[in-house]
């Protein structure tokens, strides 16, 4: 059994540019994680669970997980060294470390600490997404925001953690997808998914249906198309959604599916955001032979313009994301 320290280790040894600063920011995102989990693992026996009473930059009702998440996270990538600045779904602005070898080091980190955090009040399963970049920055000097400010297809490495039945740590340095699962007797994550490839079409479709009336008029057909009976295509697919992101997107990942959460009349820009959570998904679902979409575009080539930005986001099966987007064209006003 291939831990996830010695297969990050063997795959940096497959590059003879590697200087391996990249692999210890990962041991660092994997020394997080484990933290994090023991802590979710308590949840309902401890005064972990439920809301600070206090909303994040996003407008959202921060719980005391999400903060934890956060602190935790950073921490731990400011204490290797290896991070000069950090950009958090919990954060105002972007965070910048001044230690000797942070404001040398040559890589950026976007992150959502805690996805689906409500979710930990019920037992459902929560997660973890991570983005990592270059700066553009010259080393040596401050962080900027322009080192955040890039599009998705300059990522270096991507990935999420699932916290569910079991713990998995899934990432991406543009080389294939590759997932470990935690053995929780150890505390050790051992390779389990190697080269992971999404089906071409799925047979799940995941979104909050309760918002139908919202939808734009490409997202109301596609859904009526999922829910035709055509034995040639075995319609009608099933509906499976978790309201975590990377619950939603794992399973979808492993089994085949799309993941939908458009623009609505209430929110025009779309819910989730850019940095965050759409771009490192979006990288994890391409290395594994899908696609990601704002219903017209490339997730990847999109400008960001703002730490926070929103976009619409359709993600999975590559041909069930064509088959959106064509609708989403036909049918945009």
């Amino acid at each position: 059994m291939i831990t996830l320290g010695e297969y990050i280790v063997a795959k940096q040894n497959d590059f003879p540019e590697a200087t391996g600063e990249l692999s210890l920011l990962l041991s660092a995102i994997r020394l997080a994680t484990k933290v994090v989990n023991r802590e979710i693992n308590k949840a309902g026996l401890v005064d972990i669970i439920g809301t600070t009473g206090i909303e994040n930059i996003q407008g959202e009702v921060q719980q005391k997980m999400d903060l934890y998440a956060n602190d935790t996270f950073k921490a731990a990538l400011e204490a290797r060294g290896e991070v000069c600045g950090v950009a958090s779904e919990e954060e105002e602005d972007f965070i910048t470390f001044n230690g000797k070898r942070s404001v040398n080091s040559k890589y950026v980190v976007l992150m959502d600490p805690l996805d689906g955090s409500s979710n930990i009040d019920v037992n459902v399963s929560v997660g973890t997404i991570f983005s990592i970049y270059r700066r553009i920055s010259p080393l040596g000097g401050p962080v900027t925001l322009n080192d955040f400010l890039q599009p998705g297809s300059r990522q270096v490495a991507a990935g999420y953690v699932v916290y569910g039945s079991s713990t998995m740590l899934v990432y991406t340095t543009g080389h294939g997808v590759h997932g470990f699962t935690c053995d929780p007797s150890l505390g050790v994550f051992y390779l389990s998914h190697e080269n992971i490839q999404i089906p071409e079409d799925g047979q799940i479709y995941s979104i909050n249906e309760g918002n139908y009336l919202k939808f734009p008029d490409g997202v109301k057909k596609y859904l009526k198309f999922c829910q035709e009976i055509d034995s040639v295509s075995n319609r009608p697919y099933t509906s499976r959604y978790i309201g975590s992101l990377v619950s939603d997107f794992h399973r979808n990942l492993l089994k085949g599916g799309i993941y939908i959460y458009p623009s609505t009349a209430s929110s025009p820009q779309g819910k989730l955001r850019l940095l965050y959570e759409c771009n490192p998904m979006a990288f994890l679902v391409e290395q594994a032979g899908g696609s990601a979409s704002d219903g017209f575009n490339r997730i990847m080539e999109l400008k960001p313009t703002a730490l926070h930005q929103r976009v619409p986001f359709f993600c999975g099966s590559r041909n069930m994301v064509a088959d959106v987007q064509t609708m989403m064209e036909k049918y945009s006003s």
